[in-house]
């Protein structure tokens, strides 16, 4: 190796230190891409395939320190970000442009240097590469500032390269670039990469060194993948489990206090939140689903509607074998806040064995966590500060 290749591979150690130090989350990700050298036509900068980061030392050559922990990471972002298994029926191209748009302001948000020539736009900070994906042109003349080697798509991968520059041309022969990801590779480096991404954020939040940015972000990427119905039903099931009860027996069955199997019912208090942004369809969904759950687990549902304040018709208390129903109006459409119901559930004689809340999230929540167990069912990316958060997909 000549000289300028061993001062290559130090400044790259020498920023993947530096990211280890300074931004913990992202330089675990990094660290778990080996590094190539390769000096092939169809790397004039940085590539990655989910498996590798590649590199150009010529690229790398005209960086300074700082904009090569930029290049590391955002290849490492586009791996824990899984852009490799969620192009789907999309255009290459232009979905390789949208997936630079996601993560280049994530980066610069955090602090990053780039390299001349990324792209960004910071309207796009915190969107994903499928929000951002319809609002670029089809024939855009953006191009993306790295490769991706995901796909075996050789038409959108020659357009590509004709609109690159070539800094190996008259070197002769360039070796081909990595094979494309077979579809059980893609899905294993799905599932090994949302355990990294989740790994490194937990020490990077254990740390405190997590932007709020990267965290909202991860808190949506880790959400739980199951679909939320199965999940809900899982919990109440853990919650209205069969027991055993340890009451005095009659003095007929003598002295001994013998344990006995008791068939208990869960009290489940649900909460809808009426603001204005959960559509009326979309609680009817909600309250139908649950309805179809607490017959099969043995709950007594009280029906709490709230946006502000609780609504006038609340609570609406349903025994296992009845029916709930979604009243035809409901009060609503204010502001969102979530203290009145928690207000609600302190104040009964016996707290709800379980809470759940149905909303975006979005609204002001009680100082402190209640003492009873909360799930809520999210629509949208919006973080809690207590219970068990469930994305609704």
């Amino acid at each position: 190796m000549d000289e300028a290749g061993k001062d290559n591979l130090a400044r790259i150690s020498a920023a993947r230190s530096r990211l280890i130090l300074d931004r913990p989350f992202l330089g675990a990700l990094v660290m778990r891409l080996p590094m190539q050298e390769t000096e092939a036509s169809w790397c004039p900068t940085t590539a990655t395939d989910a498996r590798k980061i590649y590199f150009n030392p010529s690229y790398f050559d005209s960086l300074s320190l700082s904009q090569i922990e930029f290049a590391l990471a955002h290849e490492a972002l586009h791996c824990a970000l899984a852009h490799f298994a969620r192009r789907l029926h999309r255009d290459k191209l232009r979905w390789d442009i949208a997936c630079d748009f996601a993560v280049n302001p994530l980066l610069i948000d955090d602090g990053l240097t780039p390299p001349p020539d990324v792209l960004y736009m910071p309207d796009y900070t915190g969107l994903s590469a499928e929000e951002i994906y319809p609002m670029l042109e089809e024939d855009s003349e953006d191009e993306p500032h790295d490769r991706h080697l995901y796909d075996d798509d050789s038409q959108d991968q020659e357009t590509s390269e004709s609109r690159l520059p070539d800094p190996s041309a008259g070197l002769g022969a360039d070796p081909a670039p990595p094979e494309a990801l077979t579809p059980d590779e893609r899905t294993r480096l799905e599932q090994q990469w949302q355990e990294r991404l989740a790994g490194a954020a937990q020490q990077a939040g254990q740390a405190g060194k997590l932007s709020g940015t990267l965290a909202r972000l991860v808190d949506q990427l880790i959400a739980p993948t199951l679909p939320w119905r199965q999940l809900l039903a899982r919990y109440m099931s853990m919650r209205s489990r069969d027991d055993f009860d340890y009451a005095r027996p009659g003095r007929r069955e003598g002295e001994a206090i013998l344990p006995a199997l008791r068939s208990g019912i869960v009290d489940v208090a649900v909460a809808v939140d009426t603001s204005g942004s959960v559509s009326t369809a979309e609680m009817s969904e909600f309250v139908n689903e649950v309805d179809a759950l607490k017959g099969q687990v043995k709950a007594r549902v009280s029906l709490v509607y709230c946006d502000s304040e609780l609504a006038p018709e609340s609570p609406q208390v349903y025994e296992p074998w009845e029916q709930l129903e979604t009243p035809e109006s409901l009060s609503g459409g204010g502001g969102t806040d979530f203290s009145p119901v928690f207000q609600w559930a302190e104040s009964l004689d016996m707290a709800p064995d379980l809470l759940i809340y149905f909303t975006d999230a979005k609204g002001r929540f009680p100082d402190a966590a209640p003492t009873f167990p909360v799930i809520w069912l999210v629509k949208g990316p919006e973080s809690v500060p207590f219970g068990e958060r469930i994305q609704l997909n």
